[in-house]
């Protein structure tokens, strides 16, 4: 299903997004060296409760996962890339950290997702690893607008992730959003320009480039849940829910609190 959202449910959308970016600006600024992922996971519990709004993940249980998925929030170390599932494990200095988190509120869903650094350590493949899928993720944004087509994101994505020398793989990507976290149109990481759905004002997508050191390959985790770089190298992941308005793209999961 494609969903066109009237200017109503757009101005809800805004407030979703607006909590989305500011419930993961506050979990990176809580996440240190020993902080523990059932922490960040409990934390994001309590911030999504006092909004007044439900988690997208706690109940889903889609076909590729192990489901339902049980917590609130996707945490990824190091060789994570994906649907994280968090665990007892204490994060240590250096450690590469992704935060993947949609809620909804007032029936409108929004889904961003930011990887870094955790402590004082930096190591220069993260570092690249995760400028990189930021980088792309803004060359997506900039590529939508409402007489743009799905293509046209995908190749901009792409684009950058290949000048940067990392693989694409196409198994997951980004889609539309609105009354339900996972809708058509399918986003992928790269693609043809000119090609696939025509934009249109109204529309939401998360556009969501993540990318693995060395491989394009994924394992699933004994989890159930959590993918994998097959190599075990470093990963990282950037998403952010945009509306298609008129004048090209709104980024609506920016935090309002940084």
């Amino acid at each position: 299903m494609i969903e066109i959202l009237n200017p109503a449910l757009l101005d809800r959308a805004k407030d979703t997004g607006a909590l989305v970016g500011d419930i993961l600006h506050t979990l990176k600024g809580r996440s240190a060296v020993g902080t523990n992922l059932l922490e960040i996971d409990q934390w994001a519990r309590e911030m999504i409760a006092e909004a007044g709004a439900t988690s997208c993940y706690v109940d889903y249980a889609p076909s590729f996962g192990r489901g339902p998925f049980g917590h609130y929030i996707c945490t990824a170390v190091n060789d994570a890339v994906l649907h994280g599932l968090p665990h007892d494990y204490r994060l240590a200095d250096g450690d590469l950290l992704t935060l993947d988190l949609a809620v909804s509120k007032r029936g409108v869903a929004a889904d961003a997702a930011i990887s870094f650094v955790v402590g004082e350590t930096r190591p220069p493949e993260s570092v690249a690893l995760i400028e990189t899928t930021e980088e792309a993720l803004a060359a997506g944004i900039a590529a939508a607008g409402p007489e743009a087509r799905i293509g046209d994101i995908s190749h901009a994505i792409g684009t950058v992730l290949r000048k940067a020398g990392y693989e694409i793989n196409t198994e997951f990507g980004g889609h539309g959003i609105g009354s339900t976290m996972h809708q058509d149109p399918h986003v992928a990481n790269t693609g043809r320009p000119g090609r696939g759905y025509k934009l249109r004002p109204g529309l939401l997508l998360a556009l969501e480039p993540w990318v693995m050191a060395d491989t394009a390959e994924l394992v699933t985790d004994a989890d159930g849940w959590t993918l994998r770089s097959a190599t075990g190298c470093r990963t990282a992941h950037s998403e952010h829910t945009i509306a298609i308005t008129e004048d090209g793209a709104e980024i609506l999961t920016l935090p309002a609190l940084s």
